[in-house]
């Protein structure tokens, strides 16, 4: 499915989504600790939001069996919440939740460094991949390109020992969780689909300390650096307007 400009009304919709969305990664930010299994996190998650009055986009969602995707250092994106997997101080924590309301659907993400970082360097690689991620959003106006968005983010982390991943991109969202097109973190300007004022779009960049490569982990969700290397995750949806843009999913 494309993503189509939205009325005003799934506009609001996406607007209230968006700010439950924000509310319960602003939570489990703060609830995050040493020693939490990332199945009481998802438990967090799960309640807040049905306290919210909103729906989890991502439970059921091609099969995914939990509200949220929590990846933890070298694991990219779409860990699945476990008993076992048990976070620890230094961890890179990666969340990312999809929030349903009125049928229209918000995705955002953000990484946490639990208590003090093992490294300065993990430190810069969060720093630095939500600076990449607001470095794309300023470049969103009406009529920008795909290629656009993409170029901003990669030369934000230009000249950094960073890999950008490359299989896994940013998407359009709203009536559905991935709509068309899809939005790399890497591109070249004035390359791509036109997007137009009243789209909505998810806008992605994933950083790895190593290569740009990853695979898939044995339960066919986990998607994880090919090199072992560490990872962070940014993610923001957008409402594209005619003066810029609008953060949907930010409190």
């Amino acid at each position: 499915m494309t993503t189509r400009v939205k009325t005003a009304q799934e506009i609001k919709a996406m607007r209230t989504s968006g700010q439950m969305l924000a509310t319960v990664l602003k939570l489990l930010e703060k609830k995050i600790e040493n020693g939490m299994s990332t199945k009481a996190l998802a438990r967090i998650a799960a309640e807040e939001l049905t306290r919210l009055g909103g729906e989890p986009a991502f439970l059921g969602y091609q099969g995914f069996p939990d509200v949220i995707c929590i990846s933890i250092n070298e694991e990219v994106v779409h860990g699945i919440p476990r008993e076992n997997k048990i976070i620890q101080t230094g961890d890179i924590v990666g969340l990312d939740f999809g929030v349903r309301y009125q049928g229209m659907i918000t995705d955002a993400a953000i990484s946490v460094i639990v208590g003090r970082p093992k490294r300065m360097g993990h430190t810069r690689l969060v720093d630095d991949t939500l600076r990449a991620l607001h470095a794309g959003i300023t470049g969103v106006h009406d009529g920008v390109r795909t290629g656009d968005i993409g170029a901003a983010i990669q030369n934000s982390l230009l000249h950094k020992p960073y890999g950008i991943v490359r299989d896994l991109v940013g998407h359009g969202v709203g009536h559905d969780l991935h709509e068309d097109p899809n939005i790399p973190n890497y591109g070249i300007a004035q390359t791509g689909p036109w997007l137009k004022a009243g789209m909505t779009i998810a806008i992605e960049p994933m950083v790895t300390l190593g290569t740009d490569q990853v695979r898939v982990a044995p339960d066919g969700w986990t998607i994880l650096t090919a090199d072992g290397s560490w990872s962070a995750h940014f993610e923001h949806t957008v409402l594209i307007t005619d003066q810029g843009s609008e953060i949907l999913t930010q409190l």
